[in-house]
C-alpha cells in the first residue's frame, strides 16, 4: 500500500480493520471501507470540503452522464499516455464518478491489475465513494498535504482540483503522468451572464508546472440541455453560482430550462526524470 502517516510520515501498515505506523499513531478503517487520514489538528473547519448538500447535488448530476464526455476524454488519454500504468491517483476524487470509470477503462485493456487511490477533503463525498466502489481505495485527506508515499503513481488525474506542487512532485513517478483538467474560456457562460453584467471569460493559457514536461493539451466544448427541474436544481446546487443566485433566479432557470456552454481545458503532463526527495 502506499499510505503514509500523516502526523510523523512512515509508512501505515493495515492490521485488521486499521492502519498503524510504527510510532503507533492508529487510523481506524469506517465502515464503508474508507480511511480518515485529516488529523483534527489538521482541519481548519469542523467539515472541511463539499457538504452533504452540494455532494448529493454533484452525485446526481454526474450520474445522469452530463459530465461523460470529459470522463470519456480523461480515460482516453489515460490510456495514450499511461497505458501501463498500474499506480493510479485520483486527486480531489469526490464521489468517484471519474475514479471509477478510469479504473475500468484501465483493468479493460491492462493485463496486469491495477490499484487507483482517490483523495478528498470531504467525508461525505469519500464515504459515499467507497460504499459504492468498494474495489477502489479511498480515504479522506488534503491534497495539499496527501499521506501517500513518494514516487508512488504512474498515472494522476486532477478534476478541477487545487493542490500544491510540491506534493505533485513528490508522489508522482519520474516519468510518470499527470493529466489536469480546467475550466476552458467560455465554460458556464451562459449562467455566469445570469449572475454578473460583465462576465469574464476562463483564463485560457497553459497550465505549466514546475518539475513536468508539458506534453499536450486538449479542448472539450459542448452545449449543455437541460429541461428537468432536478437536473437544473442539481447542476445549480453543485456549483459555487448557486450561493451567488436569488431563489427567484433559481425559480426562472428553472422554469425555462437552461442551456449552458461545457467548456473543458485538457493538459497532460510528464514528471521529470530526476532524483526526487522527500517534502514532507
Amino acid at each position: 500500500m502506499s499510505y503514509i502517516c500523516p502526523i510523523c510520515s512512515a509508512p501505515l501498515v493495515k492490521q485488521q480493520n486499521a492502519w498503524q505506523c510504527e510510532q503507533r499513531h492508529q487510523f481506524d478503517c469506517a465502515k464503508e471501507g474508507y480511511v480518515n487520514l485529516l488529523p483534527v489538528q489538521k482541519k481548519k473547519t469542523k467539515d472541511p470540503g463539499d457538504n452533504k448538500e452540494m455532494m448529493f447535488a454533484r452525485r446526481e448530476f454526474l450520474n445522469q452522464g452530463f459530465y461523460q464526455p470529459l470522463s470519456d476524454k480523461v480515460n482516453q488519454l489515460a490510456l495514450e499516455y499511461a497505458p501501463d500504468a498500474n499506480k493510479i491517483l485520483d486527486i480531489g476524487c469526490g464521489e468517484g464518478y471519474y475514479s471509477h470509470r478510469l479504473f475500468e477503462a484501465l483493468q479493460s485493456v491492462t493485463q496486469s491489475h491495477c490499484e487507483l487511490f482517490g483523495v478528498d477533503i470531504s467525508k461525505s463525498a469519500i464515504r459515499y465513494a467507497a460504499k459504492r466502489y468498494s474495489d477502489l481505495h479511498f480515504c479522506v485527506a488534503s491534497a495539499f498535504e496527501m499521506p501517500l508515499a513518494d514516487n508512488s503513481f504512474d498515472l494522476a488525474i486532477r478534476i478541477y482540483a487545487p493542490s500544491k506542487i510540491e506534493e505533485l512532485q513528490r508522489v508522482i513517478k519520474p516519468g510518470g503522468i499527470l493529466i489536469t483538467v480546467s475550466p476552458g474560456p467560455t465554460h458556464h457562460y451562459a449562467l455566469k451572464q445570469k449572475i454578473y453584467s460583465e462576465p469574464k471569460l476562463h483564463p485560457q493559457g497553459p497550465l505549466v508546472l514546475d518539475g513536468f514536461t508539458y506534453l499536450a493539451h486538449e479542448a472539450l466544448s459542448y452545449s449543455l440541455s437541460l429541461t428537468r427541474a432536478d437536473d437544473i436544481d442539481h447542476f445549480l446546487n453543485m456549483t459555487p453560482y448557486a450561493w451567488k443566485l436569488s431563489d427567484s433566479q433559481k425559480s426562472q432557470i428553472i422554469e425555462q430550462g437552461l442551456e449552458c456552454e461545457i467548456d473543458f481545458k485538457i493538459e497532460i503532463h510528464q514528471r521529470e526524470q530526476e532524483t526526487i526527495r522527500s517534502l514532507i
